[in-house]
């Protein structure tokens, strides 16, 4: 006799199979969809077959030079993120009410990751193989993490499950405050360290913990622009003292102190300089402290490629010149340990911490409703602050970074209407254009111009806050043989471009 399935569970099994079916239709649409951002026979897509591009293999007792598995002209094999510009957009319904964006972002730009860039995102989707040069990400231009850090942080992945301390863990803060030490860092104690996401969400931290509405802060033209955008979303007026090209982008002294007015209440310095390459010099420093001295202010000094420097030269703190002022100095691993997705930087408070009391009060209140920062990011910091620094070997002849930074700074004075500084440190320059002699009035265009007509992504001057459509600032952490084949489509571009 042939017993009939109860109906009860033959109805939920064939509920269960049309939903796994359904399950698996969109799962199948959404990675077709995926893939399609990419297009799976054009050169940019990552071959999974190609030697270049295979995942690094680690023979057992093979020393580790953090040398590139592959070399790629290519920021990324794709944009990870598309922008919804990039992606068609719904119908807009009758009647409906619309959300705008908020009116503190109306004098917000970061145009590291802007609208030049999604126009880059769009011509990918569409297939099209593009050179980024635009952002400062090591790992996709072959610079690999140590790993001796990798390892560090696999063993301790089961010890880092819960939240540290709002700050972060002891033994990574530990080691910061030792740095900080080394640096000449005054009045530096454990407490005194906040790790974070990277130095960024420091900054947008600092920044919220600081100003009041019309509080003013002084920031160097040309700048990173986040730390812009975190004065002006704090409420604050970014005010901009001008870096000077023909004195090796120092900050001129001259422009900083005529800036200043009641309602200044700090300085910021980029030290290395991120887009510049420069490094100030002691005595550049000192005219600083000074000023800030002179008129009260406290110091904000982002740091964070202090260990990139080159040509046998050194880094000095400005914290360590002024142990009777209020300093906030920023670091972290992300450049110079080529760990920039591990996202793990950190701030150091020293000098005099008796006249910023309520501030710090104002920063552990922010630091606490974050909860804390990336825990297995925090676990490694100890194992990378200490020992053999792999990035020195980068930065001397015959490494990499120094090697590419000399090719670069060569071959851009080489394009007849293209000059450029030579940079000191970090891996960025920042060429000057003759606008006369290309016509430029608007450097977004001429951008857009290089991506469309050369497949050339990079960024231009005014994303940087720099006021005048003449600069644009190269990534120079591709191989040399793709900075070849960059410079080869900038020089073709401006043999006739004319805006």
């Amino acid at each position: 006799m042939v017993e009939h399935d109860d109906p009860v569970e033959h109805n939920h099994i064939e509920h269960q199979a049309s939903v796994e079916h359904s399950a698996g239709i969109e799962h199948q649409a959404s990675v077709e969809h995926s893939a399609g951002i990419e297009h799976p026979n054009h050169p940019s897509a990552l071959n999974m077959t190609d030697p270049f591009h295979s995942p690094a293999q680690h023979r057992p007792g093979q020393e580790h030079t953090m040398e590139p598995q592959f070399d790629d002209d290519v920021q990324d094999p794709s944009f990870t993120d598309v922008p919804s510009s990039v992606t068609p957009e719904e119908p807009a319904t009758r009647g409906r009410r619309t959300f705008t964006k908020s009116h503190k972002l109306d004098n917000v730009l970061y145009d590291v990751r802007g609208p030049v860039v999604n126009e880059a995102a769009r011509m990918e989707a569409a297939g099209m193989h593009v050179m980024k040069l635009n952002i400062g990400n090591p790992a996709p231009f072959g610079f690999r993490t140590p790993d001796e850090v990798v390892y560090d942080m696999a063993q301790q992945l089961t010890d880092t499950e819960g939240y540290s301390a709002s700050k972060g863990l002891f033994s990574a803060r530990k080691a910061i405050m030792q740095y900080a030490q080394l640096k000449n860092l005054p009045n530096v104690g454990v407490e005194d360290i906040y790790t974070g996401n990277g130095v960024s969400e420091l900054i947008n931290l600092s920044m919220s913990a600081l100003l009041d509405n019309g509080d003013e802060v002084l920031l160097p033209a040309p700048d990173y622009p986040l730390w812009t955008a975190c004065v002006t979303l704090a409420g604050g007026r970014p005010v901009h003292y001008v870096c000077d090209e023909q004195s090796e982008w120092y900050p001129d002294i001259d422009d900083m102190r005529a800036k200043i007015t009641d309602r200044t209440k700090a300085i910021v310095i980029i030290n290395p300089n991120n887009p510049t390459g420069a490094l100030y010099p002691k005595e550049v420093l000192e005219q600083i402290v000074e000023v800030a001295r002179e008129h009260q202010l406290m110091i904000f000094s982002d740091e964070i490629y202090d260990r990139l420097v080159m040509d046998g030269l050194e880094h000095t703190s400005i914290a360590s010149l002024a142990p009777d002022l209020f300093c906030v100095t920023y670091s972290g691993l992300s450049k110079s340990h080529m760990i920039a997705g591990y996202r793990i930087g950190w701030m150091i408070l020293s000098g005099n911490k008796a006249i910023a009391k309520d501030y710090i009060e104002g920063l552990d209140m922010l630091t606490n409703m974050r909860i804390c920062s990336n825990v297995p990011a925090q676990s490694i910091v100890q194992t990378a602050l200490g020992g053999h620094q792999s990035v020195n070997d980068y930065l001397v002849p015959g490494g990499r970074i120094y090697e590419q930074r000399e090719y670069i700074y060569e071959a851009l004075n080489s394009i007849d209407g293209i000059t450029a500084v030579k940079p000191k440190a970090a891996f960025y320059i920042f060429p000057k254009i003759d606008v006369r002699k290309f016509n430029i009035h608007d450097d977004e265009q001429f951008a857009l111009d290089l991506l469309h007509d050369e497949k050339l992504l990079i960024v231009q001057g005014t994303g940087f806050n720099w006021k005048d459509p003449d600069h644009f600032r190269v990534v120079y952490l591709p191989r040399v043989e793709v900075l070849k084949g960059a410079v080869d489509k900038m020089t073709r571009f401006f043999s006739h471009y004319r805006q």
